[in-house]
């Protein structure tokens, strides 16, 4: 059994199931995920054990910052008590990829934020606390972290990106784009590469080396039909071997590229959807693309042998 997740703005989190190598999803269960503010989770992502699901929500009103669905015992949702951000929407969460103990959280009011699991007196708790609040100057869109050390990438509206060694506990701006940053997304297989999404039609992608700090490796992208090409719903992926970039698109379209091969426009663009396709993402395991669109279909398409 393989499962996926997907939530919806009724707050609904349905959990899927792939059945006959890709051919059909089968629909497992749902949960009211909710906040007490009666919000819905703003970006979901799974434990890197595959058990439980983490969601954020925001920090106004004293909402639910961060819950956990454990899929194993019936859906059952937990909220986190530590509430590390001020004010406004948790955009993003990530786990780190050092271990299965540890994931960041970026939001309106400027902060990355780190998450730790700990033994307390009362058991097993996550506690927050504040990497950095001044290292941007306008809501940190995305968060995620290197593989080969301990460093958290951020990327924020301000058209920033920056680099916080959580060893030395120092930060410092690595990237300034010309647009605002709404995705930060690691390759799987080479740890000193990731792409950055952007506001800039026609070159929505960038790819880039951090060993080589302020140095654009090549930019990927689109002929925009639709207007809004600054949308944070928008959400890559790469494929499991690192070679290959999906990204949906308000167009709508799933447009893959192919990072070995210096051209700026799509290796292939597949119309699976009738509407706004938010994310497609690769299986790990089978060959297959999986999309989710606003009209409210999942599209499956297998590729290869």
């Amino acid at each position: 059994m393989f499962g996926n997740l997907c939530s919806a703005l009724d707050g609904l989190t349905q959990l899927w199931q792939i059945e006959g190598m890709g051919s059909n999803l089968k629909c497992l269960g749902s949960v009211d995920c909710l906040s007490i503010n009666r919000r819905w989770p703003e970006d979901m992502v799974w434990h890197p054990n595959g058990d439980r699901l983490f969601a954020c929500y925001a920090a106004d009103g004293s909402d639910n910052q961060v819950a956990v669905i454990d899929t194993a015992e019936k859906m059952k949702v937990v909220v986190l008590k530590d509430k590390p951000h001020t004010r406004g929407v948790i955009n993003n969460i990530n786990f780190l990829p050092c271990g299965n103990a540890s994931f960041v959280t970026g939001g309106c009011d400027h902060s990355v934020c780190l998450w730790k699991e700990k033994e307390t007196d009362e058991g097993i708790k996550w506690k927050a606390k504040t990497l950095h609040r001044s290292q941007h100057t306008s809501a940190v869109m995305s968060v995620a972290g290197l593989r080969h050390k301990e460093l958290v990438l951020s990327g924020g509206a301000d058209k920033r990106i920056v680099v916080h060694d959580i060893l030395y506990n120092r930060a410092h701006v690595c990237y300034t784009l010309e647009s605002k940053v709404m995705g930060v997304l690691p390759n799987p297989k080479d740890f000193h590469l990731f792409m950055v999404q952007t506001g800039t039609a026609g070159q929505q992608l960038r790819l880039y080396d951090i060993r080589l700090q302020r140095t654009e490796l090549h930019s990927f992208g689109w002929t925009q039909e639709s207007s809004d090409c600054q949308s944070a719903l928008i959400n890559q992926t790469w494929s499991p071997d690192g070679y290959y970039i999906a990204s949906g698109s308000t167009d709508p379209k799933v447009h893959i590229f192919d990072i070995r091969y210096n051209s700026n426009q799509p290796s292939q663009s597949i119309q699976m959807h009738q509407k706004r396709v938010f994310k497609a993402a690769w299986h790990h395991s089978f060959p297959l693309l999986i999309s989710i669109s606003s009209d409210l279909n999942i599209g499956l398409l297998r590729y290869g042998s």
